[in-house]
């Protein structure tokens, strides 16, 4: 089972959109049953909340459903946990590598470095922007979601090759 926590600042925003695409992904790949998704924030301004309206209708008018999501705020255990952390920009990337026991700096990256179009750039928090904002946060989450995907199943084709 590969791990993998999505992460923004406030959790109903950028880190539910990438969560609620990722877990469409991994389900029309058929990796259901080989990843688990989850999103977490590094501030602890929502907790319990649900997704921003404009998020749940920027991801629901690309066939996605994240109204059940609650935010959360990232915790100590979520480091052991979690094989992938992927942050939106590099403030929350800088706040998660102070947090985190140094074993599991590997772990923390932009969720962009899995991006072809956006390499390495910051999904800028689109929640005091307009609907506009969330279209293009989505535009990059896709993008990089398709990378990550990538990844994990040479990742997970590599595993097997060894234990032939």
């Amino acid at each position: 089972m590969t791990r993998i926590l999505m992460v923004c600042m406030g959790n109903i925003c950028r880190s539910p959109m990438a969560e609620g695409m990722l877990r469409k992904a991994i389900l029309e790949a058929g990796m259901d049953r080989q990843v688990e998704v989850d999103s977490a924030g590094t501030h602890a301004y929502h907790i319990g909340s649900p997704p921003d309206p404009r998020a749940q209708q920027a991801v629901r008018q690309r066939g996605i459903d994240i109204s059940q999501l609650r935010g959360r705020k990232v915790t100590d255990e979520d480091f052991e946990r979690f094989d992938y952390i992927l942050v939106m920009d590099g403030d929350n990337y800088d706040k998660l590598i102070q947090s985190a026991p140094p074993r599991h700096h590997a772990k923390i990256r932009r969720l962009l470095a899995f991006s072809r179009k956006y390499p390495n750039l910051d999904v800028v928090d689109p929640y005091y922007g307009n609907p506009q904002g969330f279209e293009e946060n989505l535009d990059m989450i896709e993008d990089a979601v398709q990378g990550l995907l990538r990844e994990i199943t040479s990742s997970s084709s590599a595993r097997g090759q060894k234990n032939i």
